[in-house]
């Protein structure tokens, strides 16, 4: 089997084991903390990744939680969406956090996280967008009807998990997403994509907000 190569040359650093020296690199070390960094725009690669990093921390400790981190302008709905289905599929809690920025599909990965387990940082930006087709569009007119249709049920699958997740009504979702709408922290919490927020691991964390 082949390993992908990644996006970037990782730091590695050598540290002394009780057999010898090992040479590891900071996700490793992350992921033997249970943590699964998404930073990265969702795409394929960023969603099997992920998917691979749940699956195989389920197996190794299935009653142990798993942190997902996001730090994404977001990207491919269907990536997206395999992502979110691995969350609901493995067994162990997923907590969500949010640190840097959680835009259009990376937000609702948030929002999905296990409740009472969705975390923003103080510094957070979310941003909830209807989706778009990334390219110029060009074929024939049934070419085009057919993509059309397609935006419209990947905008009703976004909208339906958005106000079961939030527990905001359908039609407040559907207008909010009219527009960009951008969120700091503190109204995220207030929106229901996140729980609470948090200053720093193991404490500093407020109380939830209204939802």
């Amino acid at each position: 089997m082949t390993r992908p190569s990644a996006r970037h040359v990782l730091p590695g650093f050598t540290e002394r084991t009780p057999s010898g020296h090992r040479t590891t690199d900071p996700y490793a070390k992350l992921l033997q903390e249970r943590i699964v960094i998404v930073g990265t725009p969702v795409d394929e690669t960023t969603a099997n990744d992920v998917m691979a990093q749940l699956m195989y921390l389920e197996h190794h400790s299935p009653e142990r939680d798993v942190s997902l981190y996001i730090n994404s302008p977001g990207g491919s709905f269907d990536a997206a969406s395999a992502i979110h289905d691995t969350l609901r599929y493995v067994t162990c809690d997923v907590e969500t956090v949010c640190l840097g920025r959680a835009e259009g599909t990376a937000a609702l990965l948030l929002a999905a996280g296990a409740p009472g387990k969705r975390l923003v940082l103080p510094g957070s930006r979310l941003v909830l967008r209807q989706p778009a087709v990334a390219e110029p569009v060009e074929g024939r007119a049934s070419e085009l009807a057919a993509r059309a249709a397609e935006l419209g049920r990947i905008r009703a699958r976004t909208e339906e998990m958005l106000a079961r997740y939030t527990g905001r009504a359908a039609e407040r979702v559907r207008a909010d997403l009219e527009r960009d709408l951008v969120l700091d922290a503190q109204a995220a919490v207030d929106y229901g994509l996140a729980d609470r927020i948090v200053s720093h691991r193991g404490g500093g964390r407020t109380a939830p907000g209204p939802r």
